[in-house]
């Protein structure tokens, strides 16, 4: 696949084209070169309201990562919705809960059954999970879900337990622009949403710890208002003409986001206080989830549901393709695609041809500009746009230069199933 990938990509870019320069102009420069793939998405770019951030990592003597990051339309002040995406922070802010009560002596962790009760309007119970080999759902059983295939309702058990005014408050003490109004997939009100579940944390038949409802009584703001295309469909079936209101939406920037995933992969590069407090077991397990493929999980079974392949939720280098992946690459990474918006906030590594680079990407793929139809361009815009985008830039990669060659065995993570053995040529 490495040399279809580099054909086409040579191909491309045969002629008399002057070495690309890595300055402010270069990913806007490496989509020229490709205009069958990006000429569309060059001339639409306001429209598609594309932003991109490529991190290229290079080591030193001791390999530690050094970053150098160029930028296509980014703007933290532009909205976009960012869907499933803000499900990887509200895991390492639930991890880092767990954390906090085992600090106060409260003997529990993310294996420990996590029971939900109803409390409040809008709210249900979970007092089994029959996708858990136990049968009882737990942290870590929810922060599988999220990470392998993006579960919905896994992101709300979490939000459960966390609570909206500490999650707020969580990353406000440690400086990201990262706002979270809501659960997802279910259309609640601002009160509803303002109150979570009580939450009972349980072994066979002893109570460990009790939560009550969490309430939160400050009223969350946005950080700006938010209106965006020209109509939406209310109640499934009314089409509203006037643009539909995002400004109490979740919020969480690309930049953010890959900070964020900085912050679990190189928790050593960033500053102190926006780091997560949780343990190096901790750390290695959202590493291993956010890589794994479906195939390779049988709890839940995934390997055995032909819905789920190899690339599932891996958009960047290869959209929806049902093919595998090569066994020396590794995507680690969270997608998320709603209301037409289409993102993947990555860290991609070659095992065998010591390649590692961070790539985030947002599209827009509302053409008609209404939301809520359920009429969005994710198959004929959306994904081939990530792919092509991922493949350049890793065949960009590949040709590149570095003083050093990464040690990346820190990377090489053992996986539920034993469908891949990877020895790396590092």
């Amino acid at each position: 696949m490495i040399r279809v990938f580099l054909s086409l990509f040579l191909l491309s870019i045969a002629g008399c084209t002057p070495p690309l320069v890595e300055n402010e102009f270069f990913l806007e420069n490496l989509m020229q070169r490709d205009p069958r793939s990006f000429k569309y998405i060059l001339e639409n770019a306001d429209t598609l309201q594309i932003q991109i951030i490529y991190t290229q990592v290079n080591r030193d003597s001791i390999n530690r990562p050094n970053f150098k990051s160029f930028y296509f339309r980014v703007d933290s002040n532009r909205y976009f919705y960012p869907a499933s995406t803000v499900k990887l922070p509200m895991l390492l802010l639930a991890l880092e809960k767990l954390n906090s009560l085992r600090m106060q002596g409260v003997k529990v962790d993310k294996l420990t059954p996590m029971l939900h009760d109803s409390a409040y309007s809008g709210q249900f119970s979970v007092k089994a999970d029959t996708t858990a080999q136990e049968g009882l759902p737990s942290v870590a059983h929810y922060g599988k879900k999220i990470l392998v295939v993006s579960d919905n309702d896994a992101y709300n058990r979490l939000y459960e337990f966390v609570g909206q005014r500490e999650t707020n408050q969580a990353f406000q003490n440690k400086g990201y622009l990262i706002k979270l109004f809501h659960r997802l997939e279910r259309p609640l009100s601002p009160d509803q949403n303002r109150h979570t579940e009580s939450v009972r944390f349980v072994r066979h038949d002893t109570l460990l710890y009790k939560q009550p409802m969490l309430v939160n009584q400050d009223s969350i703001k946005p950080r700006r208002k938010v209106f965006k295309g020209i109509g939406f469909i209310k109640n499934d079936t009314v089409l509203i003409n006037q643009p539909f209101d995002f400004s109490y939406k979740n919020d969480y920037p690309l930049q953010q986001q890959q900070e964020i995933l900085k912050a679990i992969l190189f928790p050593n590069s960033i500053e102190e206080k926006k780091r997560f407090n949780f343990s190096e077991a901790d750390r290695r397990f959202v590493m291993q989830y956010m890589s794994q493929m479906p195939t390779e999980t049988s709890w839940p079974p995934y390997r055995l549901d032909t819905a789920y392949y190899d690339a599932y939720c891996k958009f960047l280098m290869f959209g929806e393709d049902k093919k595998n992946i090569p066994k020396n690459i590794r995507i680690f990474n969270k997608v998320g695609d709603a209301y037409g918006y289409l993102i993947d906030n990555a860290y991609i590594v070659d095992f065998e041809n010591g390649v590692e680079f961070m790539l985030s990407a947002v599209i827009n793929t509302n053409a008609d500009g209404v939301y809520n139809d359920g009429k969005y361009e994710y198959k004929t815009i959306g994904y081939p746009f990530m792919k092509s985008l991922g493949q350049a830039i890793y065949m960009y990669e590949l040709k590149r230069q570095r003083k050093l060659k990464p040690d990346l065995t820190e990377f090489i993570l053992k996986y539920d199933s034993s469908v891949v053995t990877l020895k790396a040529k590092l």
